[in-house]
């Protein structure tokens, strides 16, 4: 079954994977090329400015969070701001991404907890998220069945898109099959979910509260389907796990708290490793020494994530709640305002790193911010880097002459403030 909707030509891939079509989706498309020499010029500026960056650089209204709307905001671009906020979780709030709920439920999960709550519940899926699980576990029961696959597809071919052909399936599918869902119910319950919450873009309640419940539903019938006979999967893994948090005794976790868990995974991990795999390929196609560079030695592809991660995070902006009044880089911030962290800004700060715009995977290892620091740094992060880093292994391995289509247009970076990706890798293949 996963086989077959794996290398399908399903048109609900052009719809969830265009990454242009997804930021018009949620009404946050911009012109990224004139944006962004903009945004270091603020940097260079101050640190930290008063107000949103979209209406400082007088781009279209767009409340990315709920709880966020209305509430005064300050932009944090350099990476010393941005690295003070997240390491004092107490002050700087997750709390700024949660939806509003009938039944007061947290359905963020640990996105939208601070600790001692985050920790408590982050403990129990963390576990199957720690390197040696995602080279092991991950590899042999997702990621390389997933990768050969469409390696074999794509090689039928002279030409492929690699956006769409290669980099939107295998996060997807490698996220679906570990949960436990069928092949066929991953796109479904994709599109389902992203047309189920606050920021769908046109979207009518009734609709979205249709789709809200697909999400329910699906989840629910395989939590209940893992209750009567455990699979190796992470729905399994969870049922197995217990919850502690302070003062209270041990627990299992609730079927609607796995429920929550298994959405952030889907979500997270098949909506924002696909575009960062892109970047990647993106990057070494157009530094054509450096693809030479890796081919001949590919421990250097784990460099050259690494690098793509500084050079172009596709998640470049974090939001936190500011929950006391504070001084905060020459700003008196009052508790209830709202700081957006400039993640990609910060990965360019020529404070820390020489020739930031520059694509270099040779350049001196420093910790960037692509994934987050401190308390909610990614999650799937190394579940990730092993998908990006098996993906890159298996087009060198398969098809060594790989370069861009001269015939199609030139790949770009494009999408929203908030999300970014590439527009299409179009390439041959021989």
């Amino acid at each position: 079954m996963l086989d077959d909707v794996l290398v399908a030509d399903d048109p609900l891939y052009e719809e969830l994977y265009d990454v242009r079509k997804e930021a018009e989706s949620v009404g946050n498309f911009i012109d990224v090329g004139t944006v962004m020499p903009r945004v270091h010029q603020l940097r260079a500026q101050a640190p930290v400015h008063k107000g949103k960056l979209r209406e400082i650089l007088g781009l279209p209204e767009h409340d990315r969070h709920v709880y966020a709307k209305g509430r005064q905001h300050y932009s944090v671009l350099t990476y010393e701001a941005c690295e003070a906020a997240f390491r004092d979780a107490a002050t700087f709030s997750n709390t700024v991404q949660g939806h509003p709920n009938p039944a007061g439920e947290r359905t963020m999960g640990i996105l939208e907890m601070d600790p001692p709550m985050h920790r408590g519940f982050r403990r129990t899926i963390q576990p199957k998220f720690l390197m040696p699980e995602a080279l092991g576990w991950w590899r042999t029961r997702t990621i390389d069945g997933i990768v050969e696959r469409l390696i074999e597809r794509m090689g039928k071919s002279e030409r492929a898109d690699l956006n769409l052909d290669y980099c939107a399936r295998i996060p997807v599918y490698t996220i679906t099959t570990a949960i436990g869902l069928n092949g066929d119910e991953a796109l479904r319950f994709r599109h389902a979910y992203l047309n189920s919450t606050s920021s769908s873009h046109n979207i009518s309640m009734d609709e979205r509260i249709r789709n809200a419940r697909i999400v329910e539903e699906t989840l629910l019938a395989l939590i209940g389907a893992r209750h009567a006979e455990p699979q190796d999967d992470l729905i399994s893994f969870l049922l197995g796990t217990k919850l502690m948090l302070p003062g209270e005794e041990p627990r299992p976790l609730t079927d609607r708290e796995i429920m929550t868990h298994a959405k952030l995974v889907m979500v997270a991990g098949g909506g924002t490793s696909w575009r960062q795999m892109g970047i990647t390929l993106f990057a070494l196609l157009t530094h054509r020494d450096q693809l030479e560079a890796v081919k001949q030695d590919r421990a250097l592809i784990d460099d050259a994530i690494e690098e793509g991660l500084r050079w172009n995070p596709t998640a470049p902006y974090f939001y936190r709640m500011v929950m006391k009044d504070t001084e905060f880089y020459g700003h008196h911030i009052a508790e209830g305002s709202v700081l957006e962290l400039g993640l990609g800004p910060a990965n360019r700060d020529p404070a820390r790193w020489d020739r930031p715009d520059a694509f270099d995977m040779r350049r001196p290892k420093l910790t960037n911010m692509a994934f987050g620091l401190g308390t909610h740094r990614c999650l799937g992060m190394n579940v990730a880097r092993v998908e990006i880093d098996r993906a890159i292994n298996a087009l060198l391995d398969h098809f060594p002459n790989l370069r861009l289509d001269p015939a199609a247009p030139a790949p770009f970076m494009t999408g929203g403030l908030e999300q970014q990706g590439v527009s299409a890798l179009r390439v041959l293949l021989r």
